[in-house]
């Protein structure tokens, strides 16, 4: 600090002359620490990442993951988990029969592109479906299961990896695979999965992002987006009924300014 004040190395300097209240450590380690009301800031110090509710994904996160991610797959698990609200053991145990993305698909049952997610418990990979509403294969074409709109993004994603990574030979017909390593084109393992997604959430310092989180990001997102409609937002991620959506995600935010504005109503502060 004393050389930047001399004209050297000023930038530095600036960077490093922040300040912040100490902590019992510094205190401790300092003498007559009792007295101090504040201490230098580590410039280093991670960043904060706010978060609407503790349990859903950091804000921004879809965008920065995409940035921070090494594969088409991994950009496609991104942007499925965030677009599409699915379920971890969903998403790995998808094969390709069940993505319906073209419009007018076969099966008939929704004409926008979607993906018809099934319960499958013999998965090589051992993942599956949490619901277990029936379904059937007709003429090749799976119909019935949950299903489940597909965004331009999702279905963008889903051909620069068929496209870029997919292998040509893999008989298992699923649709995540192992990129590298003694199981490459084997089905991908929701344990890898999850690996991924911790690895990126690193790097790109976002603390620990669990793919669960993305779900609660969808529900919280269509909630507000269609006016707290708990029947849409039950068909849009699959939930079991509209009470579990409002039991579980129908809250306020107490950052919105319509919860800040109704409180100074009730307290007589109304502007």
């Amino acid at each position: 600090m004393h050389v930047s004040g001399l004209g050297i190395n000023e930038e530095l300097g600036k960077r490093l002359d922040r300040s912040r209240l100490p902590t019992r450590q510094d205190r401790n380690r300092a003498l007559l620490g009792h007295t101090q009301k504040q201490m230098p800031k580590n410039p280093l110090t991670p960043k904060q990442v706010r978060r609407r509710h503790p349990k859903m994904a950091p804000e921004g996160a879809k965008q920065i993951l995409m940035e921070a991610v090494n594969f088409a797959r991994d950009r496609l698990v991104v942007t499925w988990l965030a677009d599409g609200g699915f379920r971890i053991g969903e998403l790995c145990g998808l094969h390709q029969a069940d993505l319906h993305l073209r419009e007018k698909a076969a099966c008939g049952q929704c004409r926008s592109p979607h993906v018809h997610v099934v319960h499958r418990p013999a998965n090589p990979n051992r993942a599956a479906a949490k619901t277990k509403a029936e379904w059937s294969i007709e003429d090749g074409v799976v119909r019935d299961g949950l299903i489940r709109r597909a965004s331009p993004a999702m279905i963008h994603t889903y051909f620069e990896y068929m496209t870029c990574e997919y292998p040509r030979d893999a008989g298992h017909g699923m649709l995540l695979v192992q990129q590298h390593g003694p199981r490459q084109g084997q089905p991908w393992s929701t344990d890898a999965a999850r690996g991924m997604l911790r690895r990126a959430g690193d790097r790109a310092e976002l603390g620990r992002v669990k793919p669960h989180g993305f779900r609660h990001s969808f529900a919280t997102a269509v909630l507000d987006a269609s006016g707290g409609d708990l029947v849409v937002t039950r068909e849009a991620g699959g939930w079991a009924s509209a009470s579990t959506v409002d039991e579980i995600y129908a809250h306020a935010d107490v950052h919105d300014p319509d919860f800040a504005r109704a409180l100074q109503k009730v307290w007589g502060e109304e502007l």
